[in-house]
């Protein structure tokens, strides 16, 4: 058999392959910590796990649901929004169930792409940004997340012709894998910028419920003019810890959320309706107290890893949201891929290599937050001793 061409275009995927080094070296009889994939260990809130519980012992959510989703997900959503962002959102039009937000991210390439089409990308950013555009059979055009500027793009730096190209924009904040918060006045320029070039902007709001030190992520939506250039696509999987789950929303303009759906009506039959029934639950108030008990482990484990690289002569800083720490290389080394595989095979810990999400992410690596303490203190001492 003979795979499409399209497969070509793309590498193969980051995590697979970090999946494949883990697997061989515990065959191997090899004790690995992986701090590599950001999979929370902790179980998904139990009020979520009842609701779920009682939601597929109920015959009437086994049949094919709706792709435009259950009335009392979409204002759960929309009073979510409400309450955390300021947002006012249309349940009945500007809102959408997704199947997590990977499937929402690709299937906008294919919802708004055409061969002679450009997406604009951060880079680093998250694989899909790119890899999305290139099946769709367009191209990615990478914005650099310059740490000068916070980690956020330099919209001037967008050559002309680039910008009349795009038809998306893809940003996120808190952002993955940097853990950068949004830059003050980024997201009105962003609005700016697409409003001149008639840009849909995607705004990945996967991490904005993980945050530390006070700090509060905002809603791209909740920028003035945001709603008439983008959409959002809010995750359950992180701050939750339901990335097994897939439950995630597509919200804002309405228009570009009508043509998602259209595509989405053609390729899959919907999000299993007791997961959404799950989901109403955790965008209620009654698991704030769980999100905020889940921050307060990641706030221990994201300063037991920076104090102990900072030990260690790292230049790193401690991030203020996302489950992931992002730090340079040590002197010495090519290339962050031949860091990290040398702290693969000298003290058998799995971390991610920066140029793996992107050019601009060569020089640092990611730490993933979701290990337990004891093994996470075990693989930044393992880290330590190699000098």
């Amino acid at each position: 058999m003979r795979p499409s061409k399209r497969l070509d275009l793309i590498p193969p995927y980051l995590f697979a392959q970090l999946e494949k080094k883990i697997a061989e070296k515990k065959a191997a009889g090899i004790d690995v910590i992986s701090l590599g994939i950001g999979d929370p260990d902790t179980p998904t809130y139990a009020p979520i796990v009842a609701a779920m519980q009682k939601a597929v012992a109920d015959p009437g959510t086994h049949q094919y649901p709706s792709n435009r989703g259950r009335d009392d997900f979409r204002q759960a959503v929309a009073a979510f929004y409400a309450r955390r962002f300021g947002v006012t959102l249309d349940p009945a039009t500007e809102i959408m169930p997704a199947i997590g937000a990977k499937e929402c991210i690709f299937n906008l390439s294919l919802t708004f792409l055409d061969p002679e089409d450009v997406a604009l990308a951060s880079d680093p950013g998250y694989p899909v940004y790119t890899g999305g555009p290139l099946l769709a059979g367009a191209s990615a055009v990478l914005m650099p997340l310059k740490p000068e500027l916070g980690f956020a793009p330099d919209l001037d730096a967008i050559s002309d012709a680039d910008a009349q190209r795009a038809k998306l924009l893809f940003i996120n904040y808190p952002n993955n894998p940097t853990g950068a918060i949004v830059p003050e006045g980024f997201f009105e320029k962003v609005v700016a910028f697409a409003k001149q070039h008639d840009i849909l902007v995607v705004h990945d709001n996967a991490y904005s419920e993980t945050t530390y030190d006070g700090y509060e992520a905002p809603s791209f939506l909740s920028t003035p003019g945001a709603k008439e250039v983008g959409v959002e696509v809010f995750s359950l999987s992180k701050g939750y810890n339901m990335t097994g789950w897939r439950a995630a929303a597509i919200v804002g303009n309405a228009d570009a959320i009508a043509a998602y759906w259209k595509l989405k009506s053609n390729v899959d039959s919907g999000l299993f309706e007791a997961v959404q029934l799950a989901a109403v639950e955790a965008l209620s108030p009654a698991v704030d107290n769980d999100v905020a008990a889940m921050n307060a482990v990641y706030t221990r484990r994201r300063d037991l890893v920076v104090e102990a690289l900072t030990a260690a002569g790292v230049d790193v800083r401690a991030p203020k949201g996302t489950i992931y720490v992002w730090a340079p290389i040590p002197a010495g080394y090519d290339s962050s891929a031949a860091y990290c595989e040398h702290v693969l095979e000298q003290a058998a810990v799995v971390i991610s290599p920066g140029g793996a999400y992107g050019a601009s992410g060569e020089g640092f690596f990611r730490i993933s937050l979701t290990t337990p303490d004891d093994r996470l203190l075990e693989a930044v001492e393992r880290i330590k001793r190699l000098g």
